[in-house]
Protein backbone atom coordinates (compact mmCIF):
# COMPACT_ATOMS: atom_id res chain seq x y z
CA UNK A 1 0.00 0.00 0.00
CA UNK A 2 2.78 2.19 0.88
CA UNK A 3 4.38 1.57 -2.67
CA UNK A 4 1.22 2.35 -4.30
CA UNK A 5 0.98 6.19 -2.54
CA UNK A 6 4.69 6.83 -2.95
CA UNK A 7 3.75 6.01 -6.98
CA UNK A 8 0.93 7.85 -7.11
CA UNK A 9 2.65 11.05 -5.38
CA UNK A 10 5.22 10.49 -8.27
CA UNK A 11 2.84 10.48 -10.59
CA UNK A 12 1.17 13.97 -9.36
CA UNK A 13 3.92 15.80 -9.21
CA UNK A 14 4.90 14.67 -12.68
CA UNK A 15 1.11 15.44 -13.98
CA UNK A 16 1.77 18.93 -11.90
CA UNK A 17 4.78 19.84 -14.24
CA UNK A 18 2.87 18.87 -17.37
CA UNK A 19 -0.49 20.48 -16.25
CA UNK A 20 -2.25 17.51 -16.69
CA UNK A 21 -3.36 16.94 -13.46
CA UNK A 22 -7.10 15.46 -13.45
CA UNK A 23 -9.71 16.98 -11.51
CA UNK A 24 -9.37 14.85 -8.51
CA UNK A 25 -5.98 15.46 -8.13
CA UNK A 26 -6.42 19.30 -8.73
CA UNK A 27 -6.85 20.76 -5.45
CA UNK A 28 -3.56 19.44 -3.99
CA UNK A 29 -1.71 19.95 -7.36
CA UNK A 30 -2.05 23.87 -6.95
CA UNK A 31 -1.51 24.00 -3.23
CA UNK A 32 1.75 21.85 -3.71
CA UNK A 33 2.66 24.66 -6.34
CA UNK A 34 1.72 27.85 -4.14
CA UNK A 35 4.07 26.45 -1.63
CA UNK A 36 7.42 25.52 -3.45
CA UNK A 37 6.35 29.34 -5.43
CA UNK A 38 6.30 30.89 -2.26
CA UNK A 39 9.26 28.62 -0.53
CA UNK A 40 11.13 29.78 -3.95
CA UNK A 41 10.01 33.39 -3.49
CA UNK A 42 11.54 33.41 0.09
CA UNK A 43 15.14 32.32 -0.45
CA UNK A 44 15.17 34.52 -3.85
CA UNK A 45 14.76 37.36 -1.37
CA UNK A 46 17.38 36.04 1.52
CA UNK A 47 19.46 35.48 -1.78
CA UNK A 48 19.19 39.18 -2.83
CA UNK A 49 19.30 40.34 0.54
CA UNK A 50 22.69 38.60 1.06
CA UNK A 51 24.06 39.71 -2.36
CA UNK A 52 23.37 43.44 -1.78
CA UNK A 53 24.89 43.20 2.03
CA UNK A 54 28.08 42.74 -0.42
CA UNK A 55 27.56 45.26 -2.89
CA UNK A 56 27.54 42.64 -5.39
CA UNK A 57 25.28 42.97 -8.30
CA UNK A 58 23.61 40.16 -10.11
CA UNK A 59 22.02 39.49 -13.09
CA UNK A 60 19.56 36.25 -14.16
CA UNK A 61 20.15 35.63 -17.93
CA UNK A 62 17.22 33.32 -19.35
CA UNK A 63 16.36 32.74 -23.18
CA UNK A 64 16.02 29.65 -25.43
CA UNK A 65 19.13 27.15 -26.69
CA UNK A 66 20.81 28.93 -29.13
CA UNK A 67 20.07 32.60 -28.78
CA UNK A 68 23.39 33.45 -27.79
CA UNK A 69 23.34 33.18 -23.59
CA UNK A 70 26.81 32.26 -23.05
CA UNK A 71 28.59 34.17 -25.82
CA UNK A 72 26.94 37.29 -24.68
CA UNK A 73 27.95 36.19 -21.25
CA UNK A 74 31.68 35.31 -22.21
CA UNK A 75 31.62 39.23 -23.84
CA UNK A 76 30.11 41.17 -20.79
CA UNK A 77 32.99 39.13 -18.68
CA UNK A 78 35.67 40.61 -20.83
CA UNK A 79 34.89 43.69 -20.04
CA UNK A 80 33.83 42.98 -16.13
CA UNK A 81 36.68 40.83 -15.07
CA UNK A 82 39.96 42.97 -16.24
CA UNK A 83 39.72 44.41 -12.75
CA UNK A 84 36.58 42.93 -10.91
CA UNK A 85 35.62 39.51 -9.82
CA UNK A 86 33.31 37.29 -11.28
CA UNK A 87 31.06 34.46 -10.52
CA UNK A 88 29.02 32.68 -13.44
CA UNK A 89 26.53 30.20 -12.49
CA UNK A 90 25.52 28.10 -14.75
CA UNK A 91 22.41 25.71 -15.57
CA UNK A 92 22.21 22.91 -17.86
CA UNK A 93 20.62 19.36 -18.02
CA UNK A 94 23.68 17.82 -18.62
CA UNK A 95 27.82 18.79 -18.82
CA UNK A 96 29.52 21.84 -18.23
CA UNK A 97 30.30 22.97 -22.13
CA UNK A 98 29.56 26.39 -21.31
CA UNK A 99 30.80 26.76 -18.01
CA UNK A 100 34.40 26.09 -19.58
CA UNK A 101 33.74 28.90 -22.49
CA UNK A 102 32.79 31.14 -19.79
CA UNK A 103 35.67 30.76 -17.24
CA UNK A 104 38.76 32.72 -16.95
CA UNK A 105 40.82 35.14 -15.17
CA UNK A 106 38.99 36.59 -12.62
CA UNK A 107 36.22 34.37 -13.85
CA UNK A 108 34.72 31.92 -11.36
CA UNK A 109 32.32 29.51 -13.33
CA UNK A 110 29.84 26.76 -11.28
CA UNK A 111 27.87 24.51 -13.30
CA UNK A 112 24.67 23.06 -12.24
CA UNK A 113 23.22 20.01 -13.94
CA UNK A 114 19.63 20.00 -13.44
CA UNK A 115 19.07 16.39 -15.09
CA UNK A 116 15.32 16.16 -16.07
CA UNK A 117 14.23 19.84 -14.35
CA UNK A 118 14.07 22.34 -17.07
CA UNK A 119 15.15 25.66 -14.87
CA UNK A 120 16.95 26.46 -12.05
CA UNK A 121 15.38 27.59 -8.78
CA UNK A 122 16.15 29.79 -5.91
CA UNK A 123 17.37 26.26 -3.84
CA UNK A 124 19.97 25.64 -6.21
CA UNK A 125 21.25 28.92 -5.97
CA UNK A 126 21.28 29.37 -2.39
CA UNK A 127 23.33 26.47 -2.03
CA UNK A 128 25.97 27.38 -3.47
CA UNK A 129 26.44 30.46 -2.40
CA UNK A 130 26.11 29.34 1.05
CA UNK A 131 28.58 27.35 0.59
CA UNK A 132 31.78 30.03 -1.09
CA UNK A 133 33.20 32.85 -0.32
CA UNK A 134 30.50 35.08 -2.35
CA UNK A 135 31.68 38.34 -0.50
CA UNK A 136 35.11 38.31 -2.80
CA UNK A 137 32.89 38.79 -5.73
CA UNK A 138 32.22 41.68 -7.87
CA UNK A 139 29.12 40.10 -9.69
CA UNK A 140 27.04 37.25 -10.17
CA UNK A 141 25.64 36.14 -13.45
CA UNK A 142 23.66 33.52 -13.83
CA UNK A 143 23.04 31.45 -17.21
CA UNK A 144 19.21 29.57 -16.93
CA UNK A 145 18.71 25.92 -18.30
CA UNK A 146 17.85 26.52 -22.12
CA UNK A 147 14.37 27.85 -23.02
CA UNK A 148 11.45 30.10 -22.48
CA UNK A 149 8.60 28.87 -20.66
CA UNK A 150 10.37 26.76 -17.66
CA UNK A 151 12.27 30.13 -15.93
CA UNK A 152 9.11 31.86 -15.88
CA UNK A 153 8.38 29.84 -12.81
CA UNK A 154 10.99 30.97 -10.53
CA UNK A 155 12.80 33.86 -9.30
CA UNK A 156 16.52 33.70 -8.52
CA UNK A 157 17.24 36.14 -6.14
CA UNK A 158 19.04 38.78 -8.92
CA UNK A 159 19.00 42.88 -9.08
CA UNK A 160 18.13 41.96 -13.05
CA UNK A 161 16.70 39.52 -15.03
CA UNK A 162 17.72 39.41 -19.05
CA UNK A 163 15.98 38.07 -21.25
CA UNK A 164 17.50 37.07 -25.00
CA UNK A 165 15.96 36.08 -27.86
CA UNK A 166 17.70 35.84 -31.25
CA UNK A 167 16.71 36.82 -35.09
CA UNK A 168 16.82 33.07 -35.92
CA UNK A 169 13.72 32.16 -33.56
CA UNK A 170 11.78 34.39 -35.97
CA UNK A 171 9.80 37.82 -35.54
CA UNK A 172 7.13 36.15 -33.17
CA UNK A 173 9.32 35.10 -30.64
CA UNK A 174 8.27 37.75 -28.04
CA UNK A 175 4.69 37.26 -28.72
CA UNK A 176 4.10 33.98 -28.10
CA UNK A 177 6.31 33.91 -24.91
CA UNK A 178 5.20 36.54 -23.13
CA UNK A 179 5.51 35.80 -19.10
CA UNK A 180 9.43 35.96 -19.55
CA UNK A 181 9.35 39.21 -20.83
CA UNK A 182 6.87 40.71 -18.47
CA UNK A 183 9.22 39.42 -15.35
CA UNK A 184 12.36 40.87 -17.25
CA UNK A 185 14.45 44.01 -16.88
CA UNK A 186 16.26 43.93 -19.86
CA UNK A 187 15.28 42.18 -23.68
CA UNK A 188 17.86 41.68 -25.90
CA UNK A 189 17.90 40.81 -29.66
CA UNK A 190 20.58 38.77 -30.63
CA UNK A 191 22.44 38.50 -34.11
CA UNK A 192 21.24 40.86 -35.77
CA UNK A 193 23.93 40.47 -37.91
CA UNK A 194 21.67 37.73 -39.56
CA UNK A 195 18.58 39.92 -39.33
CA UNK A 196 18.82 41.59 -42.78
CA UNK A 197 19.96 37.57 -44.33
CA UNK A 198 16.62 36.12 -42.53
CA UNK A 199 14.70 38.95 -43.22
CA UNK A 200 13.98 39.03 -39.50
CA UNK A 201 11.65 42.06 -38.63
CA UNK A 202 13.40 43.63 -35.78
CA UNK A 203 10.25 46.43 -35.12
CA UNK A 204 8.22 43.96 -34.56
CA UNK A 205 10.48 42.61 -31.69
CA UNK A 206 10.75 45.87 -30.59
CA UNK A 207 7.36 46.46 -30.45
CA UNK A 208 6.29 43.52 -28.64
CA UNK A 209 8.31 43.46 -25.68
CA UNK A 210 7.11 46.54 -25.13
CA UNK A 211 3.49 46.30 -25.37
CA UNK A 212 4.49 43.27 -23.20
CA UNK A 213 6.08 45.51 -20.43
CA UNK A 214 6.42 48.95 -21.20
CA UNK A 215 9.23 49.59 -18.96
CA UNK A 216 11.72 46.69 -19.98
CA UNK A 217 14.83 48.15 -21.70
CA UNK A 218 15.19 46.62 -25.01
CA UNK A 219 18.67 46.08 -26.53
CA UNK A 220 20.10 44.90 -30.44
CA UNK A 221 23.10 42.53 -30.15
CA UNK A 222 25.47 40.83 -31.93
CA UNK A 223 27.63 38.68 -29.67
CA UNK A 224 29.33 37.43 -32.65
CA UNK A 225 30.51 41.02 -33.58
CA UNK A 226 30.63 42.52 -30.28
CA UNK A 227 28.18 45.33 -31.85
CA UNK A 228 25.87 46.30 -28.67
CA UNK A 229 27.98 45.00 -26.02
CA UNK A 230 28.45 48.65 -24.92
CA UNK A 231 24.53 49.32 -24.82
CA UNK A 232 23.74 46.30 -23.01
CA UNK A 233 26.19 47.55 -19.91
CA UNK A 234 24.47 50.59 -19.85
CA UNK A 235 21.00 48.90 -19.49
CA UNK A 236 22.80 46.77 -16.98
CA UNK A 237 23.68 50.30 -15.30
CA UNK A 238 27.03 49.47 -15.11
CA UNK A 239 29.76 52.52 -16.04
CA UNK A 240 32.79 52.33 -17.34
CA UNK A 241 34.91 53.48 -14.64
CA UNK A 242 33.39 50.94 -12.18
CA UNK A 243 35.54 48.76 -13.98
Amino acid sequence: MDKDKDYESSRIMELESRKLATEDNREFVIKTQKEVERDNDFLATKINDKLQSFNIKSFDVVGAIGAGKTELIVKLCQEFSKNKKVLVICGDITTRIDADRIEGPNIKSIQINTGRECALNAYHIERIIKNIEIQTYDYVFIENVGNLICPSEFMLGMDKRITVVSTTEGEWVIEKHPLLFKMSHIAVINKIDLAERLETDLDKLLTDAKKINPNIKVVLTSAKTGDGIKELMNALEIKTEEL
